[in-house]
């Protein structure tokens, strides 16, 4: 620019006259002066541009990170006191928390300290235990620490949830259960276990050998299964453990896990269907053949096989399947704890040792007779000194001796007897008019003929029951006072009285010792 203000100077100064000229030299010599004083201002400007711009920079970032759309606040030039820098926002730290910190305004305050106590207060609010002797309080995140749990086994086992999602290594898992499967389960085709293990509503749990990765002897042992959320229970299709690998405890590991993935998946019930060699084995894992689960949950969604036996499994949400051992000694230490304690007394009591001639005399001194063996046995050791005082009654003396249990068998067999003989009666023909009670409702005049009125239904009730029939004898009198009823309040000719008449026939052959007892009084 000063080459082209001395070229303008100089055209003038040749082409006008003297007073051109000179006006124009002053006129170069002012604007020459004019901008040797403002190039210094300029680059001083452009300086404090430059280092102002990164300040405004990352207010305006940590102000967008906060959400806060104010400017912030500037302190008085009266206060002499410096804010402190905003602190970064860590991974585990609250962005409120940042906010409240770096951009809160500060509050007026009541007092007239002097500006130079302040800092002085604000170190006390922060550290207020620093001057005394206690040492401070724990924060209250602080947790009082616990006892290490000892070392769970299941831990070391290598497990896997694998289903068909068209990944390659869950594919490869899959045909491995499928080879394991077909392996230890001869007798099941082999293309239904390929389309049950590769269906998309079927789930498997897979036991691994590390040493072994992505190849068909990596399966240890599997299960697959199909569960139904809506219903709340799960249908085991296939149980499977290598046979290399057997009797070393991972059938009994492989249900556990399973049942505690149950738990997770909200399932109250498994339930499947068993060969008589896998009774053994489901028994074991808590499986009954009592199955509890309504029939109306399952029925129609499993599939019903010949041969095998339905079974059932309840899974309790609270009970940690992975640690059973374990908490079956605590219960164990837990009653004998408990037994220690009801006994102490008793314990520190030493009686003399029995005579010789004890039981010679407890014989001369109970010559009553004994209903059974049992009693007379619970009787003499209840006998011997510090048996009552430490607390064993005459019942559990007999229970323990097995009194109980051979009457329980006694009572089973005779149950099992009876039913089989109310089952005969009606599974044939004549018995229809038996098997229900009579309905009242139609023939009103029935009890005023009947007073005591029996049918097949009340029979077979009070069979399961246990407790009515002590004998053949009496189900025998009910029998036929069945039969009595009916020719009592039906005259001969009849469809019923006949019934009556065939049904009498069927119990003489069913009864044959019995006949004579009813009618003539001899058992």
């Amino acid at each position: 620019m000063l080459a082209i203000v001395w070229c303008w100077m100089m055209f003038c100064s040749l082409s006008s006259g003297p007073l051109v000229s000179g006006v124009g030299v002053w006129f170069v010599f002012c604007v020459v002066v004019m901008m040797l004083c403002l190039v210094p201002v300029g680059a001083g400007w452009c300086l404090l541009m430059r280092n102002g711009t990164p300040r405004q920079t990352t207010h305006a970032t940590t102000s967008n990170l906060n959400h806060h759309n104010q400017d912030t606040p500037t302190m008085p030039f009266s206060k002499k006191r410096k804010l402190p820098p905003p602190k970064e926002a860590d991974d585990g730290d609250d962005i409120n928390q940042v906010q409240q910190q770096t951009e809160k305004p500060d509050e007026p305050s009541d007092n007239n300290d002097d500006d130079e106590q302040q800092p002085e207060d604000s170190n006390q609010e922060e550290h207020p235990n620093e001057n005394d002797d206690d040492p401070p309080p724990p924060p209250v995140s602080q947790t009082t620490p616990t006892q290490p749990q000892p070392h769970n086994p299941y831990d070391d086992i290598r497990r896997i949830i694998v289903r068909n999602d068209n990944k390659r290594e869950s594919l490869i898992r899959l045909i491995g259960l499928k080879s394991l499967f077909a392996k230890q389960l001869p007798k099941m085709p082999k293309e239904y276990i390929a389309r049950l293990v590769f269906d998309r509503r079927h789930t498997s749990l897979a036991l691994l050998d590390p040493r072994r990765k992505f190849t068909d002897d990596e399966i240890i042992g599997g299960i697959c299964y199909r569960a139904y959320p809506e219903m709340r229970f799960a249908e085991i299709a296939f149980c499977a453990v290598s046979a290399s690998q057997q009797v070393k405890g991972y059938g009994t590991k492989l249900m556990n896990l399973l049942k505690m993935h149950a738990v997770k998946e909200g399932i109250e019930y498994m339930i499947t269907y068993a060969d008589n060699y896998a009774i053994g084995y489901f028994k074991k894992q808590g499986f009954t053949k009592a199955v509890q689960m309504p029939k109306a949950r399952y029925q129609g969604l499993i599939k019903d096989y010949d041969g095998g036996t339905i079974m059932e499994c309840y899974i309790h949400p609270t009970i940690d399947y992975t640690r059973i051992p374990e908490m079956v000694q605590a219960q164990r230490e837990f009653i004998l704890q408990r037994i220690t304690q009801t006994t102490a007394k008793s314990n520190k009591i030493i009686y003399p040792p029995l005579p010789c001639d004890f039981s010679t005399r407890y014989e001369e001194s109970n010559n009553k007779p004994s209903s059974s063996k049992y009693f007379s046995e619970a009787s003499r050791a209840l006998s011997i000194p510090g048996v009552k005082e430490a607390g064993w009654t005459l019942s559990d003396l007999i229970t323990s001796t097995g009194g109980t249990k051979d009457s329980d068998q006694k009572k089973d067999l005779l149950k099992k007897e009876l039913l089989s003989l109310v089952q005969k009666v009606q599974e044939k023909h004549f018995s229809w008019c038996f098997r229900d009670p009579v309905d009242t409702s139609e023939v009103t005049d029935y009890l005023e003929t009947i007073k005591d009125p029996i049918d097949l239904r009340t029979i077979e009730k009070r069979v399961r029951k246990g407790d009515h029939y002590k004998s053949k004898h009496q189900l025998y009198a009910d029998m036929m006072k069945m039969v009595n009823n009916c020719k009592i309040y039906n005259g001969e000719g009849s469809n019923y009285y006949d019934c009556a008449v065939e049904l009498e026939k069927y119990l003489s052959t069913l009864f044959p010792l019995r006949m004579e007892g009813v009618n003539g009084g001899v058992e």
